[in-house]
């Protein structure tokens, strides 16, 4: 028997392949996974669907109106807010349902709980629960409610930089950061004052928001950004000394 060979992908192809086999995944093929999808929201704006992420408003947030919801298995605590996902449905396994050779790019934003009825978010489901546009461009609306998909990781690819919007109230900084490129997804964060001399670790908050408790008003305000490809970022100067809380900050940098 010859040597187990892994064929050449990125990083953070690597850790989503990894993550997902031991996450409950039962089939992989050609690098697209199973799993299974509805729509939620019919009733709201498809731009308020930013939940556990805590994305305000997915428009403004940069992702516009094609956002998920997932499942325990793929959300991950949180980690999963902002990452890019191309969905297809499974047309051999539902013609019924199913829009033949359609496929939609989606942005994590919320998060789809567990119920005590065997539901389809439970683990170890992997379960996308979409926003109803961007339902609509892989399946037919109807009564079946539930249609089987493939999915794979794909890149994000944002117009303009990421952006910072700052909350909290004195020492306590919370930064929700959003619009940002490439794996799409922040593994660590830091946030850096005009007069102090290090970079200071922020801690994940919840969703896509990232907190520190040391009080930086009046000055201005660089953070650096590690994505879960390892790829990293400084964002020098991109808040100035006269912010505000509630304020968003759009830099000039982006991942790719």
């Amino acid at each position: 028997m010859g040597p187990f060979i892994i064929p050449f992908v990125k990083v953070w192809q690597l850790f989503f392949i990894v993550g997902t086999i031991f996450g409950g995944v039962n089939a992989q093929v050609n690098g697209w996974f199973n799993a299974h999808a509805t729509f939620y929201g019919a009733d709201q704006s498809p731009f308020s669907l930013g939940g556990a992420c805590g994305y305000d408003n997915t428009l403004h947030a940069g992702f516009g109106a094609n956002t998920a919801a997932l499942s325990g298995a793929l959300f991950r605590d949180g980690e999963a807010c902002g990452a890019c996902y191309q969905l297809r449905c499974d047309y051999r396994a539902d013609p019924k349902w199913c829009l033949r050779r359609a496929s939609v790019t989606i942005t994590a934003t919320n998060f789809c709980p567990s119920n005590n009825n065997g539901g389809w978010c439970n683990p170890p489901h992997h379960h996308f629960d979409m926003s109803l546009p961007a339902f609509l461009r892989i399946a037919r609306h109807g009564d079946e409610g539930i249609v089987p998909v493939l999915y794979r990781r794909v890149p994000c690819k944002r117009r303009g930089g990421v952006r910072f919007t700052l909350k909290g109230q004195s020492s306590f900084n919370m930064v929700m950061i959003t619009n940002v490129g490439g794996s799409g997804n922040v593994k660590a964060a830091w946030i850096r004052g005009s007069r102090t001399r290090t970079w200071l670790p922020m801690n994940r908050n919840w969703g896509a928001n990232w907190q520190s408790s040391i009080d930086l008003r009046n000055q201005r305000l660089s953070f650096k950004l590690t994505l879960v490809d390892g790829k990293t970022l400084e964002f020098l100067n991109v808040v100035p000394s006269t912010w505000k809380f509630g304020q968003t900050f759009a830099s000039t940098r982006q991942f790719f």
